[in-house]
């Protein structure tokens, strides 16, 4: 048996169904871009049945993605199979996923069938996937409450259908490591075809346990884990891919195990997938926290000063964290900020060189100094601009102070138009807001979260803005960055606003098709 684990990421998939609002196709690609680059096996694009959106960005990322291998996600249903080929059927090679929950509880309260008309669902299913792919994985939903016996018999059956990835989920988290490892150990005892698949298994972390659980079932077998970034997802999340990465290399001498991820990149992919996902880390996160290698007590500061691995297991540079921070100031050229960049681990088809140095001048203009956290921000806000944006930004003013009533002046262009609008609020920020809704004519959005984050250190450090809106019943997540906090939240508010004008073109479009009978 193989001492490689296959890696399958979530993120988009699971971890996207626990955020306040969708991701757009643009963010999901980004986000795919990078697992690619982290070195991901598979990734779970999305759930192509569920809505046209999410059809939409499984198939965009099925056409940029080469390197990891692309997958969505099916129930036993031919229709939802059907969406899953024909999203992915741009792609060389592609997976299907398709599950069919299989404990008691689900199948007599949720599902309100027998085992038999379950097991059937799933053979027809996955013989239905084949007919796209070869490439196709079967999910026994609730597998860790699931009578072992009929586990067995249905995973049996799976693999007979052909099935080549078995999929054991703990979908609520409520196994324990020896349970859940006992639950693989029995199938590799007593299914006499489970040689003819690969064993994965999907660990939720309800009790805290995801990622042990993950690790005892490649002890019992097991060669692929599903997991997401930072361990996002439904309830308390998935398996962080970061802390399984990690522990694979950090004891791999114990272990005996590996993965393909590239580890330099984890921390960058985790800010990312942070940020537009608009889920802050915990500061005490292993591996991608902000304190995870930092040290407070003297003690543990004098040995580390001695020897770095007295107090660390695994070094900061291990996960792509670059402790040397780099002074620059608008006396800096353009080579200096390319090697920097290469230096943090950047390609150079990863950013806009000329619009990185022109967002740098300006930045190091009011800053005087700029940092690697400074240009990196820089990086993220460029690549979330909306190109052909049709509202923009045209004028901001605000003012405030002590018995002051905040006002806001804004122009907004719309397209080929432009207006200005001023108006009050409790503060600069809510002014502001007033201002830019007014002008744009969508007083009917409704600010339903406002979060602000400091990107860098001390009193002139970026501020983000990250706030989600509600428009027509849906949410839209909305970020924006600048060194004044009122021109954060406008940037954010106008991302947003772009956001509903392109659902809104979309639903025109839906709607002129529906008329004509399309």
């Amino acid at each position: 048996m193989s001492n490689q684990v296959l890696l399958f990421d979530t993120t988009l998939r699971d971890g996207e169904q626990a955020l306040a609002a969708s991701l757009t196709v643009k963010e999901k690609l980004q986000i795919a871009m990078a697992l690619e680059r982290l070195g991901v096996d598979i990734i779970e694009a999305g759930f192509p049945v569920s809505s046209p959106g999410d059809f939409e960005s499984v198939r965009t990322i099925a056409s940029h993605i080469t390197q990891s291998r692309v997958c969505g996600l099916a129930r036993a249903l031919e229709k939802d199979i059907d969406a899953c080929g024909q999203a992915l059927s741009i792609a060389e090679q592609f997976r299907i996923h398709t599950f069919i929950a299989t404990s008691e509880i689900h199948v007599n309260d949720k599902l309100r069938m027998s085992n038999d008309d379950v097991l059937d669902m799933a053979v027809k299913a996955i013989k239905h996937a084949r007919k796209y792919t070869d490439d196709v994985e079967f999910s026994s939903e609730d597998a860790g409450r699931t009578d072992i016996d009929f586990l067995c018999r249905i995973v049996e059956a799976a693999i007979n259908a052909g099935a080549t990835t078995i999929n054991i989920p703990d979908t609520v988290g409520y196994t324990t490591p020896t349970e859940f490892g006992g639950i693989i150990k029995t199938l590799f005892n007593r299914v006499p075809n489970i040689d003819k698949a690969i064993v994965s298994v999907h660990c939720h972390n309800d009790l805290g346990l995801a990622v042990a659980n993950s690790l005892a079932a490649v002890e019992n077998g097991a060669r692929q884990i599903e997991c997401t970034i930072n361990g996002i997802g439904e309830r308390a999340g998935n398996c962080a891919l970061e802390e399984i990465a990690m522990i694979m290399k950090t004891r791999e001498a114990l272990l005996g195990y590996h993965t393909n991820i590239k580890t330099t990149e984890i921390s960058r992919t985790s800010k990312l997938v942070s940020q537009l996902c608009n889920m802050p880390v915990q500061a005490n996160k292993a591996i991608v926290g902000a304190n995870a290698f930092s040290h407070s007590s003297g003690i543990h500061q004098d040995g580390v000063l001695k020897a770095q691995n007295t107090y660390e297991i695994m070094t900061p540079e291990s996960v792509g964290i670059n402790k040397n921070s780099l002074n620059l100031t608008s006396r800096s050229g353009r080579h200096v900020i390319k090697h920097r960049m290469h230096e943090l681990g950047y390609k150079d088809n990863d950013y806009d060189m000329d619009r990185l140095y022109a967002d740098f001048l300006q930045l190091a203009d009011k800053k005087g100094q700029v940092f690697d956290y400074d240009l990196e921000a820089l990086v993220f806000f460029d690549q979330n601009k909306q190109e052909q944006a049709f509202y923009k930004l045209q004028y901001l003013h605000a003012n405030s102070g002590h018995n002051i009533v905040p006002t806001a002046t804004v122009t907004l262009k719309m397209g080929e138009i432009e207006a200005t609008e001023a108006a009050t609020g409790v503060g600069p920020v809510d002014a502001a807001f007033n201002a830019i809704l007014n002008a744009s004519g969508l007083t009917n959005i409704d600010i339903v979260d406002f979060k602000l984050d400091s990107k860098g250190e001390g009193a002139d450090a970026l501020a983000q803005v990250s706030l989600i809106a509600e428009y027509k019943g849906r949410k839209f997540n909305g970020i924006g960055l600048a060194t004044d906090i009122v021109e954060a939240g406008v940037n954010a508010l106008t991302y947003v606003l772009n956001n509903t004008y392109l659902a809104d073109q979309i639903d025109q479009q839906k709607q002129q098709q529906k008329i004509a009978g399309i």
